[in-house]
């Protein structure tokens, strides 16, 4: 699996041939600047919750590479009334696509339109592919639904939020880590703005102490998980 990462909470994951990009939010990131939005190509994007921090560039991407939108139903028809029409609407549960299994599942936080209208309830999603399964847990607390998990799929990878104040923190993200039974954590969400500031090196120490990877990826680069 490729993953290349847009800053914040945005990303990319190849897989199978498919370019999966999630909560495209790269505009308006200050870390971001410069950053000509229509170089990225998309076939899928899952969007995990309502909040403009992750719908930003959303509707601009999805008409600039006919990628099909992956979200809950009150996103879904909010990308549809905003002109767009390819998308998959869907709640907690699984789904069965041309690329692999989408398995929609809790986030615990807030889920608003930038207008203050409601915007569904917050996801994470399970990607199973022939390459493996990965886990987003989309902006979240710690939660005990966390570790039905590991029920779903065995995890090759888990993107978590580190940035805290908003979602969890590292040492959050580091007991989540127990919780879904994976070692290879990506962190997402971190030092966009101050409140979500992090200690890098700390937080690298805290998961090698534990036995894990707390990888914390390069702006604008692609890595392979």
């Amino acid at each position: 699996m490729q993953f290349t990462y847009y800053g914040h909470a945005c990303f990319m994951v190849e897989t199978v041939g498919k370019k999966l990009l999630f909560d495209p939010f790269i505009n308006g990131n200050p870390l971001m600047t410069g950053f000509d939005i229509n170089t990225i190509q998309a076939d899928y994007i899952l969007v995990s919750h309502a909040h403009g921090d992750h719908i930003g560039d959303l509707m601009a991407i999805a008409q600039n590479t006919g990628a099909k939108v992956i979200a809950v139903a009150e996103i879904a028809d909010w990308v549809q009334k905003n002109g767009y029409q390819n998308v998959h609407s869907m709640n907690y549960g699984p789904v069965q696509l041309d690329f692999g299994k989408v398995r929609m599942v809790p986030a615990m936080h807030s889920s608003s339109f930038p207008d203050g209208t409601y915007g569904g309830n917050p996801a994470g999603f399970i990607v199973t592919t022939e390459d493996g399964s990965f886990y987003y847990s989309g902006d979240t607390c710690l939660t005990m639904d966390m570790k039905l998990i590991p029920d779903y799929a065995g995890l090759y990878a888990a993107i978590l939020p580190i940035g805290g104040n908003y979602t969890m923190d590292v040492e959050d993200a580091l007991m989540a880590s127990n919780f879904i039974q994976c070692d290879k954590i990506v962190g997402v969400h971190f030092d966009t703005w101050p409140p979500i500031s992090i200690d890098r090196e700390k937080g690298t120490r805290l998961f090698e102490a534990a036995g894990k990877q707390l990888i914390l990826p390069p702006l604008k680069e692609t890595i392979t998980l």
